[in-house]
């Protein structure tokens, strides 16, 4: 059968094999190809030792404590630059739950691939002539879309803790199901998570979290009782019932908001914020007697302190934390355009930043779906959105063009008083009819001939500015309600 290797790869490859060594595709590249998907890195493992491996691609490195060697191959596409190639080795002793405390070279294939996590892991490809070696019915696993481990789960989970993470992450990535053996070994080595370093933690978090089924990933977590060792703080909102606008408890909203985010398609720093951005209603919560409902007033300040927390233990980077800790913080802005001016849009778009303003809208479109509400943008909302629009976009002014008053008084040698302010108006209806004519050059020559004319005639041609500027403004105005659907 026929697969879609790159030539780069295949490249690697043929070249052990010319030099009488062994070489396969084997991991996640080969189950990828199984599933038609475009592998995101490729690996080749051989009976080579790092130093064969080296002889036989002189530009290559090798820096890590388990053989596994980088051949450069000059390609211009990222993911083919470096092709990883790794001996067979076998592994022993796992005292830290994370790395293998021996690692040694081996002869064989099936004993490199008797180590490895899950079935659908553990095939190895010879892409020269089609073969596939899969000794624990990996491919079958595949068509059945079933995720196992290889071997005993508990020994698995044992030797390296991540592979609970990893397990639930590959759920969500690629749509499969838990094997329920795999699942009870999940349950029973949980607590091992504790002695996996939280950078690590943080890595498959943030795959899981850019994955198409992030809810359902963190759903499974947590009735694995994985979650408390991942993001213990979202626990806390289970079984607490919010106010009569919301149909789900604290953390299915959470949930169902980031997962919007992620049907959406929309960035890393969304889909955290919308996870936390109702992290302390649990504290917060209050029941309101006059109301006869619950009332949770100040959850977005403390939430944004407990998002920072909860980040930083993860060890994000520091723009990762300063910018979803805001959005947390300013989740709850008001919204009514009926009742807000452009001043307070204004006070909004400085508190978030205006770089910021788009992923805060976009955080309350995730907020009302995970309420329940089938509709994210609803006229109100919509109105909002051309506000923001409107406060962000550059104001029409003489401050568009290239002179200025200053310049006018220096260089003509006029006194201070409307005649500045006419002529800078006149200037400015040409250059919004051409707005090639915004140059120093040509807004002098213009300014001389306007300071020849009268003060009567002048403020004739600076009133007339005015007014192509109002009605500049009105137009764009327009436009942007337009855009929004709420002319």
């Amino acid at each position: 059968m026929h697969y879609a290797v790159p030539l780069e790869v295949k490249t690697v490859a043929e070249g052990l094999r010319k030099e009488g060594f062994e070489a396969y595709l084997v991991g996640g590249c080969v189950r990828d190809l199984l599933l038609n998907r475009s592998p995101k890195d490729w690996d080749i493992t051989t009976n080579a030792t790092p130093e064969d491996i080296q002889r036989v691609f002189p530009d290559s490195f090798y820096e890590n404590e388990f053989g596994t060697v980088g051949v450069k191959t000059g390609s211009e596409e990222p993911k083919l630059a470096v092709i990883e190639v790794t001996p067979y080795r076998t592994e022993s002793g796992y005292s830290d739950k994370r790395r293998p405390d021996a690692v040694s070279f081996g002869d064989s294939l099936e004993e490199d691939l008797a180590r490895r996590d899950f079935t659908i892991n553990a095939i190895a490809l010879d892409e020269s002539k089609g073969q596939i070696i899969d000794p624990y019915q990996g491919q079958k696993d595949i068509t059945a879309k079933v995720l196992r481990t290889v071997g005993v789960p508990v020994e698995r989970f044992e030797e390296d803790a991540l592979r609970l993470m990893r397990a639930v992450r590959l759920v969500a990535e690629l749509n499969f199901a838990l094997d329920a053996d795999t699942a009870a070994g999940i349950q029973e080595k949980g607590p091992n998570l504790k002695h996996i370093s939280r950078e690590r933690i943080r890595d498959e978090f943030v795959r899981i979290l850019e994955s198409d089924q992030p809810m359902m990933a963190l759903v499974l977590a947590q009735q694995l009782g994985i979650l408390e060792f991942i993001v213990p703080d979202l626990i806390r909102g289970i079984g607490v019932d919010q106010n009569q606008a919301h149909s789900y408890d604290v953390f299915g909203h959470n949930l169902r908001a980031m997962q919007h985010a992620a049907d959406k398609g929309w960035p890393l720093d969304i889909r955290l914020a919308a996870l936390f951005h109702d992290i302390s209603k649990p504290e917060t919560r209050r029941w309101a007697e006059e109301k006869k409902d619950w009332s949770f007033h100040g959850h977005e300040v403390v939430g944004s302190r407990v998002t920072r927390k909860a980040l930083e233990d993860m060890r994000f980077s520091r723009e990762t934390i300063e910018k979803v800790s805001k959005l947390v913080r300013w989740h709850m802005f008001f919204s009514d355009p009926e009742q807000i001016t452009l001043s307070a849009v204004r006070r909004m778009i400085q508190n978030v930043g205006p770089e910021n303003m788009d992923d805060l809208l976009n955080l309350r479109i995730c907020d009302r779906i995970g309420t329940g509400r089938p509709k994210e943008q609803p006229f109100r909302f919509r109105k909002y959105k051309a506000m923001v629009d409107e406060a962000l976009r550059d104001p029409i002014s003489v401050g568009m063009l290239k002179t200025d008053g200053n310049r006018i008084m220096t260089e003509f040698h006029v006194q201070p008083g409307p005649r500045i302010g006419n002529v800078l108006n006149a200037l400015l209806e040409e250059v919004l009819d051409e707005p090639k004519k915004n140059t120093l050059e040509y807004l002098d020559a213009k300014t001389a001939e306007l300071l020849k004319l009268n003060d009567e005639d002048l403020k004739e041609l600076g009133d007339s500015g005015k007014k192509k500027r109002e009605e500049e403004e009105e137009r764009e105005i327009k436009e942007i309600m337009k855009k929004h659907n709420v002319s």
